[in-house]
């Protein structure tokens, strides 16, 4: 069965349809670019050649310390726990936390970590989703220990 409307497509209809869709491809294009400008917390180094000529004398010095970190969310609580390579919680002179989202630095949030023996604590009130934990630990020689983590609270 069909039905005719009696009212033909022409040239103008074909015009006012591809019009109307390219628009709508092209508006949803920019207000998702705006979104992504807009949001951007910013760039890692302001130039990344010069970052990388001293990359390597850190990280080997880093190394060197021997230590390693646990990150762990639970129950409104995030720790931190250093363990350095005789197995027990390294001095620490100075600790520098960033928690925030990857994508936007709205959320992001500096806590106050307190603790002993190379575990610290800071009470936090995370919403649900994946969480970036940037840490940066100076070591009682001035060595500075720099590690990224990623925390995921579930709902």
């Amino acid at each position: 069965m069909t039905t005719d409307t009696g009212k033909p497509l022409t040239g103008r209809k074909v015009l006012a349809i591809a019009v109307a869709a390219f628009g709508v491809i092209i508006t949803v294009n920019i207000v998702m670019a705006w979104q992504a400008v807009s949001t951007f917390p910013g760039l890692e180094v302001k130039n990344s050649y010069v970052a990388s000529q001293k990359f390597e004398e850190r990280r080997t010095a880093q190394e060197a310390l021997g230590w390693t970190l646990d990150t762990q969310y639970a129950a409104g609580l995030l720790t931190l726990d250093f363990t350095g390579p005789d197995g027990r919680g390294p001095e620490i002179t100075d600790l520098s936390v960033l928690v925030g989202r990857t994508t936007e630095s709205r959320d992001d949030i500096r806590p106050e970590m307190a603790g002993v023996q190379g575990r610290f604590t800071a009470p936090m009130d995370l919403d649900y989703g994946k969480w970036l934990v940037r840490v940066e630990a100076t070591s009682a020689d001035g060595t500075v220990f720099r590690q990224r983590r990623d925390i995921f609270v579930g709902r």
